[in-house]
């Protein structure tokens, strides 16, 4: 392998699409272009939350090398739907430093099991399929950039 194809590798960034769940490799430096998925052309980091079911919720947070930043919430719940347009911005801002999630926990009670989810909203960021921080309550957008960003250094 020539020196000159090594940075290209190190630059590239697996980023899983959340409608056919395949594993894109986008370079770094295009994260901001509006990638698109190769296999059915889904927009990879739209700037908008998705919503992820029990069937997506691996295969998003384990296939994707940005931070994944996801919200649980229900719908009956008053700051859950408080913090929603602040999360949608936040994940506007941060398009192409993060990916942004959110679990209905009424709808997906075996996530939000097996993540421990005592109450919500409950912001957890994943880094690599694992978990690495979370905080409880809602935020404005900006707490939630400075939190997201914070916690993708730690």
């Amino acid at each position: 392998m020539s020196a000159a194809a090594t940075p290209a590798r190190e630059a590239m960034r697996l980023i899983a699409c959340a409608a056919c769940l395949t594993g894109n490799r986008v370079a770094e430096d295009r994260l901001g272009d509006g990638p698109k998925c190769g296999h059915c052309g889904a927009a990879l980091l739209e700037g908008k939350p998705v919503e992820l079911d029990e069937a997506r919720f691996e295969a998003v947070i384990s296939r994707t090398d940005l931070p994944v930043v996801v919200d649980f919430w229900a719908p009956w719940c008053g700051p859950c739907r408080a913090m929603a347009p602040m999360f949608e911005q936040a994940a506007g801002k941060l398009a192409s430093g993060a990916r942004f999630a959110k679990v209905n926990t009424d709808a997906e009670p075996g996530i939000a099991t097996r993540y421990a989810i005592r109450a919500i909203p409950t912001l957890v960021l994943f880094r690599n399929g694992r978990e690495v921080k979370r905080s409880s309550g809602a935020m404005d957008a900006g707490s939630l950039v400075r939190w997201v960003n914070q916690s993708a250094k730690d």
